[in-house]
């Protein structure tokens, strides 16, 4: 009799070589995606004069360090660039390069190209790599030493994870998108509460969503302590593949179709753990403090207590005061961007509300790829951004991490569409508040955090 299975159960089973008696499995990798952090992986190579197991699986991408406004660029930051430049023409790997028509963050272009399939296990020295878990895919980001091991043998070393299944039953309301999902479970459970998991996500509310709000959703796994998040592919996964550039064709593709239709949990797949959510209690949500988990519907307050933890520091390097309304909290300038949220249904959301209305505060627009930016220009968002006085950039990781020298100021308070809002992220001293693409939107044109529910009325 066969054992009823989850998905990860059976996307595990099915790219496991072999299995060590402390239980880690040895995995084959059939995607292995690399940017500017790679550095040291191509050098521990080229150290034992040893090539790239697979190089046709390897991909390598310029994302980080893109620079995404003119300008002069930094020695270091041209220096990393040219390095993986270096290391991917030496060892023969497709490289979306600074310059490629295709560049962009990692995860987006490697879903945009079609490099990203239902049934595959991708890797990239990136712990939003579980992304690419939207699809159907066993995706997970991997430190230095396993992007080297996957470099050299095409394979990683892995401790099967436990599997948490969190279902959103019900319907979201209006303005209320894949990102404030994703904040709301990681404040309910914690930043730790997913630890050691693997997430699949379910329930008719997940059904829903765009292939966007679904890689947003996956993508913020890691926050709430997820190894990686995943969602079983359908007919809106199939519709987003067919005919991007590395997806199969003719009879290849019906035959891949009849495969992916398998991959979903068994109906009476056991978990280790099982959330339920009623995704009409959803509002749209910000954080306050210097966590993801940190967060709390719009129309909530600044807490005084964080389950009886004391947040006194958080709040002073905040900058807030305990019990203020998050509606108040004034913000210096905005961001929308980001392997997050960074693809044309985000800046689409934020064009609805900015349209034909004026930004009160500066900020930067910065597409998730080349194609994104080139037909978010094709259909008028990029002019929309502009007219209302934001800034529109080039595709890259940008104001997310900052590596590019997209910073935000010591003090300055951004409202920002990305994924982490730790001390620092977006620059030594700099407040971050994550949130939707389109509460972004709303703080631009208000100067402070605001509800964009009321600002989308007839909008949508």
């Amino acid at each position: 009799m066969t054992l009823a299975r989850s998905l990860m159960d059976k996307l595990w089973d099915a790219h496991e070589v072999l299995r060590r008696a402390d239980g880690t499995s040895l995995l084959w990798v059939d995607r292995h995606l690399v940017h500017e952090g790679s550095h040291h992986g191509f050098a521990k190579l080229a150290a034992r004069n040893m090539a790239l197991a697979a190089p046709e699986l390897t991909f390598g991408v310029v994302d980080h360090y893109a620079p995404t406004r003119a300008g002069d660029v930094a020695p270091d930051i041209r220096r990393m660039i040219q390095t993986l430049g270096d290391n991917a023409r030496a060892a023969g790997i497709r490289l979306f390069d600074l310059h490629d028509p295709e560049q962009g963050i990692v995860h987006v272009i490697g879903p945009e190209q079609g490099l990203t399939l239902p049934g595959l296990l991708i890797n990239c020295g990136d712990s939003h790599t579980s992304t690419h878990g939207a699809f159907g895919a066993l995706a997970f980001g991997v430190g230095a030493t396993e992007v080297t091991h996957i470099l050299a043998t095409q394979t990683v070393w892995q401790k099967r994870p436990k599997t948490l299944q969190i279902t959103f039953d019900g319907a979201l309301g209006a303005g209320v998108t894949a990102k404030d999902m994703a904040l709301h479970w990681i404040a309910a459970l914690g930043a730790d509460g997913a630890q050691g998991f693997a997430v699949e996500y379910a329930g008719a509310a997940v059904r829903a969503l765009s292939m966007e709000g679904r890689m947003t959703l996956c993508n913020l796994s890691i926050e709430g302590g997820a190894r990686m998040g995943m969602i079983a592919p359908d007919d809106v996964t199939f519709a987003y593949l067919k005919g991007r550039p590395f997806a199969p064709v003719g009879a290849a593709w019906d035959a891949a179709v009849a495969d992916w239709r398998q991959l979903h949990s068994d109906g009476d797949a056991v978990f280790d753990r099982h959330v339920s959510i009623d995704a009409s209690t959803i509002a749209p949500t910000v954080t306050w403090g210097t966590s993801p988990e940190d967060a709390l519907p719009i129309t909530g307050h600044v807490p005084r207590a964080d389950g009886g933890k004391d947040i006194g520091a958080t709040l002073d390097y905040m900058g807030l005061d305990a019990g203020m309304a998050l509606t108040q909290i004034a913000i210096d300038q905005v961001f929308i961007g980001s392997c997050t949220n960074g693809r044309i249904e985000d800046l689409r959301m934020a064009a609805k509300v900015l349209a034909g209305r004026q930004a009160v505060v500066p900020g930067l627009v910065s597409p998730g790829s080349a194609l994104v930016k080139k037909q978010a220009e094709d259909e008028g968002l990029a002019q929309i951004f502009v007219q209302a006085g934001l800034e529109w950039a080039g595709a890259g990781c940008s104001m997310c991490v900052g590596m590019n020298g997209d910073l935000v100021d010591a003090g300055k308070r951004c409202a920002s569409s990305t994924n982490r809002n730790f001390k620092g992220r977006q620059g030594r001293g700099a407040r971050t508040h994550l949130m939707s693409p389109a509460m972004v939107a709303a703080a631009a044109l208000t100067g402070h955090l605001t509800d964009v529910r009321p600002l989308l009325e007839g909008r949508i």
